[in-house]
């Protein structure tokens, strides 16, 4: 009755519609930039995902950007945003970014069309597994458009993005909304990340992905994703790992580093879920833990972490960006 009660919720809370007069579409045939209001779905966790089962129907929109006075198809990258939703001062300065590097930028707001201003403080409130769908729902629709090489599509995130940005790799969940199509992102960069949850599977896409980490992270620790990374590698997968020693969660800003209290933490877990035998099992261990996952994560949570900007890595990272996806595009 409880999993009845979540879906059926799940399902209101996804109803979604785009405002009057804007229309969700499943082509950019014609060319369009700028709000575009598309079809996705809601899982309510990342079994439901992988399993392709039926998913609450969900419109989201995005914004966008083309480089100006291009000729030909240009690459292209989806932007996913973090647990505070979509900002000027980072989902859009990076998309300004790339189109002044001549690749389009897609920012994808997976939150106030489900009615949401932040998930930090709650996490249960969406699903990271929503965000990914989101995700595949923009490359799809991205595919269409005549000025963006199909080919040639990436996914940046930050974050709870960030996630995003490692979990379309693996291909349980990219033909769970792909379906049939051969589409995947060809290049995957994820900042700051957390890692402490392994999302593992024996298919992944095989495109490479960047990851820029802050040595003093303590939201989402650096080490549990160079050691990802390390198991992304043993499986045959391009991860290419940069550390700034000194910065902290959120290096890419530019507000002052300082503790915020209410964000919740899961830097106190180990944990491996397995996407294709929907398990959970414990990484220091190797004992399975599905059954009783919920209480452990309950308990390996925890709150407050330092957030804030440094100089160093903001001025690093967007080089750094720049060009693993010169290499990654082919530019």
């Amino acid at each position: 009755m409880r999993v009845i009660l979540a879906l059926f919720a799940a399902a209101l809370f996804a109803a979604a519609v785009p405002a009057r007069g804007q229309t969700a579409v499943d082509s950019l045939a014609d060319g369009r930039s700028g709000k575009i209001h598309f079809n996705s779905v809601t899982p309510v966790g990342y079994f439901q995902l992988a399993r392709g089962a039926p998913m609450a129907q969900t419109t989201v929109f995005g914004t966008l950007l083309l480089p100006p006075g291009s000729s030909g198809r240009t690459p292209a990258m989806v932007v996913a945003h973090g647990s505070g939703g979509v900002s000027d001062a980072r989902e859009f300065k990076w998309a300004r970014r790339l189109v002044a590097a001549g690749i389009a930028a897609f920012v994808v707001d997976s939150f106030t069309p489900r009615h949401i201003d932040s998930t930090a403080a709650d996490q249960s409130k969406l699903s990271t597994a929503a965000n990914v769908a989101d995700a595949f729902s923009a490359l799809k629709l991205l595919a269409t458009h005549p000025r963006i090489d199909p080919a040639r599509i990436g996914v940046i995130g930050f974050s709870k993005g960030g996630q995003v940005a490692l979990y379309t790799a693996l291909e349980p969940y990219r033909t769970a909304i792909m379906k049939d199509s051969p589409a995947r992102f060809a290049a995957h960069v994820a900042l700051y990340p957390y890692c402490n949850d392994w999302h593992v599977t024996e298919h992944l896409t095989g495109s490479p992905l960047l990851l820029l980490l802050g040595g003093r992270d303590n939201y989402t620790p650096a080490q549990d994703c160079e050691d990802y990374a390390g198991w992304l590698r043993s499986k045959g997968v391009e991860a290419t790992v940069i550390v700034y020693p000194q910065a902290v969660h959120g290096f890419d800003g530019t507000l002052s580093v300082r503790h915020v209290a209410d964000v919740v933490s899961g830097r106190n877990c180990r944990d491996t879920i397995d996407i294709d035998r929907f398990t959970v099992t414990l990484r220091p261990s190797g004992d399975d833990i599905t059954a009783t996952a919920r209480d452990y994560f309950r308990k390996c949570f925890s709150r407050g972490a330092m957030i804030g900007g440094d100089a160093e890595a903001r001025q690093r990272a967007p080089a750094d960006v720049n060009e693993f996806l010169k290499r990654a595009f082919k530019l």
